[in-house]
């Protein structure tokens, strides 16, 4: 692998985010090649490669046959949540590494299924984090441990998107395919960023869920809120909705100053960042829009190169599911849950 120029990558799944930003980042990589695209759909697969140059192209029933080429060494998931344990198992049996998009999976027994899937076939596992990538969110994480900001006592922050019938990608609220609600799809961000810049994993967890539209929202939660306890004493105030516009932010309150960055997690938009230390110190810096992809294309790649270990791995994304579960499990009950992480364990022994 460390004479190889580039890793070659399958994309499996070809819908907005793919096309829209997966496709297009591979131009833009050092480390890694698009050597192949599958879709249900045979006609869109051979006009999604020619589109991005992909040299072969495959339906979802062809998979094994993709995964049968000695140019592929890595399959970048972005189907629906609900369908990543297939592929990825299928891929780690195969012998080739894999990086899913976020959330990891549908639900807790599917992401265990993938890590452990992974670690038998002896392949990479990376959850598709690209905020570890973003240079506003780096910026920040450095910040808070630097301890310029002193002792994080709260942080606030929130993903929200509004969901509109017969516009928004139906898959969103179907909780087979999505897992869940916003919490699955915008809130995952809140949950992992926030974690990943305190470098520290929540305890306990309060949440509740709200539906306004009914007939939208049969099945899934509209909206949620959500307070995390970590083991220093920290709370993260969370929340996500499909009722809102699109909007997103982190506010980090600390015993030194205060640091705010919105939007946050969006793509498309240019982030700002305002910090006060002290009484008079202010920082204020505009973050342009960037590929994220690109990045997370060409870390997974050296990754594998290296044969070294990836930030923000599978047993990352693992944690996150246990989390989101915990949530839900505490909104619908109503009451405090403690966050148990032993299916971890279970996963990687």
């Amino acid at each position: 692998m460390r004479g190889q120029k580039k890793i070659g990558f399958a994309v499996v799944g070809l819908g907005a985010i793919a096309r829209g930003a997966v496709l297009p980042a591979f131009a833009r990589t050092k480390n890694a090649k698009l050597i192949a695209v599958v879709s249900r759909d045979r006609n869109e697969a051979a006009a999604v490669a020619r589109k991005f140059r992909a040299s072969a192209y495959y339906t979802a029933d062809e998979f094994s046959t993709c995964l049968a080429s000695p140019e592929i060494s890595a399959v970048y998931i972005a189907t629906p949540p609900g369908a990543h344990a297939s592929y990825a198992v299928q891929a780690a049996a195969a012998g080739k590494h894999v990086l899913s998009e976020k959330p990891l999976a549908a639900n807790v027994a599917q992401a265990t299924q993938m890590v452990e899937a992974c670690r038998r076939g002896g392949v990479l596992l990376m959850t598709a984090y690209r905020k570890f990538f973003e240079p506003s969110c780096v910026y920040l994480k450095k910040l808070i441990q630097s301890g310029e900001l002193g002792r994080i006592d709260v942080i606030h922050t929130a993903f929200s998107e509004l969901f509109m019938p017969g516009a928004s990608l139906a898959w969103l609220v179907d909780p087979k395919l999505a897992g869940g609600g916003p919490l699955m799809d915008l809130g995952i961000y809140c949950v992992n960023t926030t974690r990943w810049m305190v470098k520290e994993d929540p305890i306990e967890v309060s949440a509740q869920t709200w539906t306004s539209d009914a007939a939208t929202f049969r099945d899934v939660e509209e909206g949620v809120s959500f307070r995390l306890r970590f083991p220093s004493g920290l709370i993260v105030q969370g929340s996500s909705s499909y009722g809102a516009a699109l909007s997103s932010f982190v506010f980090v309150q600390g015993s030194k100053g205060w640091a705010s960055l919105a939007p946050a997690y969006d793509f498309s938009e240019e982030r700002r960042l305002t910090v006060k230390l002290g009484k008079k110190r202010w920082i204020r810096r505009t973050f342009p829009v960037c590929d994220e992809f690109a990045p997370e294309l060409d870390a997974f790649a050296e990754a594998i190169r290296a044969n070294r270990p990836v930030e923000g791995d599978g047993v990352q994304g693992l944690r996150d599911m246990i989390i989101l579960d915990a949530i839900y499990n505490s909104a619908r009950n109503g009451r405090s849950v403690a966050i148990d992480y032993r299916a971890v364990e279970r996963a990687v022994n």
